[in-house]
């Protein structure tokens, strides 16, 4: 009787038990089935959204570019009861993750944009007159109507001018800083530094206001967030008052080097005064927005390439419009002919505008605030031990 049940007790050795079967040892003991759990109800589907094809084994692709095994929305498809992801399941139905962009975009509308731009460089250069080609508008110091015969007055201070603009019912503050004549005088030693200290102070009001115990919902920015400057077209080299200033500035803005009047330099001419600025930028160490340590991925990468190839833009701006085979263009006319402002075969104004307004204008606020600003904030905080929180007093008494 014992070699029976030995060869028993070695048989039940022998077999596997899959994991989650539910065995009795007790013989007595009748197996009990499974509980069999009704099916969740699936949600409504709104009629804006498009179901997967069925012939798709895993659903489209969700969010963040996830595509196996992704659902409406990017959810995972499960197996109804299951704790893992299954291949080509059941969706359980729309939950709606892709609402997450409208509601952002409907805050944002509500709240509307900033943009600060800094013009800098010699008087005569067209700095203003650009500006107002680059939004077709007088956002500029100068007011006067469009095609005004009056000369622009000298700049004689740094001079903040902000506009309210609405397009296709974005609304946008822009806020243009002229600067001053820079490189105008006899002496022109550090003559950045106006420029310079007016920059740090956007940074120590948007700190201040910050580290306030009562802050505002939504602080003011008014730190620069592009520094457009503008080269001689002189066709030789930079000068040495523009190296000067883009050293010293490149690590507390975002510097976007254009060549003005660009159109009293011939194509070949302008073509080799480009390649001779970047060469004289390289050697110099100047890093110029967009910068290559500032590159997220290889999109970004191959896309700001281009860009800093095309750089410095050769532009011309013109706040006139002139009659072109039957069309009204904004251009200068000479006497070959008009020059076209936004042909891409006259000038490269068309690819500044392109690139500061429709593809990097966020990117331009996104440095300014997690690079520039960062490094301000932090070594202010360093210096300080830390900034005292400042009363609801104070702010008022600083705003008058």
């Amino acid at each position: 009787m014992a070699s029976v049940t030995e060869e028993a007790d070695r048989f039940c050795d022998d077999i596997t038990i899959p994991s989650g079967v539910y065995v009795s040892t007790d013989m007595s003991e009748s197996i009990i089935p499974p509980e069999v759990r009704p099916k969740p109800a699936v949600p409504a589907k709104p009629p804006h959204v498009v179901a997967p094809s069925p012939t798709a084994p895993h659903g489209p692709q969700g969010l963040g570019g996830l595509g196996g095994g992704m659902g409406y929305g990017g959810v995972a498809d499960r197996a109804p009861g299951s704790g893992h992801l299954g291949g080509g399941s059941t969706l359980l139905g729309y939950i709606g993750i892709d609402t997450i962009i409208e509601q952002m975009r409907k805050k944002t509308m509500k709240a509307g944009f900033d943009f600060n731009i800094m013009i800098v460089g010699q008087s005569g250069l067209g700095k203003s007159t650009l500006v107002n080609t680059l939004f077709k508008s007088q956002v500029s110091r100068w007011s006067s109507a469009w095609g005004s015969e009056f000369k622009l007055p000298k700049t004689v201070e740094i001079k903040a001018v902000s506009h309210v603009i609405e397009e296709g019912g974005v609304k946008m503050k822009l806020t243009v800083i002229d600067t001053p004549g820079f490189g105008d005088q006899i002496n022109n030693e550090n003559c950045w530094e106006p420029i310079s200290k007016y920059i740090n102070e956007q940074y120590e009001k948007f700190l201040k206001e910050e580290v306030n115990i009562a802050r505002k919902k939504r602080i003011p920015d008014t730190r620069v967030h592009c520094c457009l400057y503008f080269i001689s077209p002189t066709g030789h080299s930079l000068r040495q008052l523009d190296i000067e200033f883009m050293k010293h500035l490149s690590r507390m803005v975002n510097i976007v080097p254009v060549i003005a009047k660009s159109d009293t330099m011939t194509p070949d001419e302008k073509n080799e005064f480009k390649q001779r600025v970047r060469k004289e930028l390289e050697v110099c160490g100047i890093e110029f927005y967009p910068q290559k340590e500032f590159d997220d991925d290889m999109e970004d990468k191959n896309e700001n390439d281009k860009i800093r190839e095309a750089m410095p833009f050769a532009v011309v701006g013109s706040d006139k419009e002139y009659q072109v085979n039957g069309k009204r263009v904004l251009g200068r006319k000479t006497a070959w002919g008009v020059i076209e402002v936004e042909n891409p075969n006259h000038c490269e104004f068309a690819l500044l505008r392109d690139f500061l307004i429709r593809t990097h204008l966020q990117d331009l606020k996104e440095i300014t605030h997690n690079i520039h600003y960062e490094t301000y904030r932090a070594k202010r905080l360093n210096e300080n031990g830390g900034l005292h929180p400042i009363s609801a007093n104070d702010t008022q008494e600083s705003n008058l």
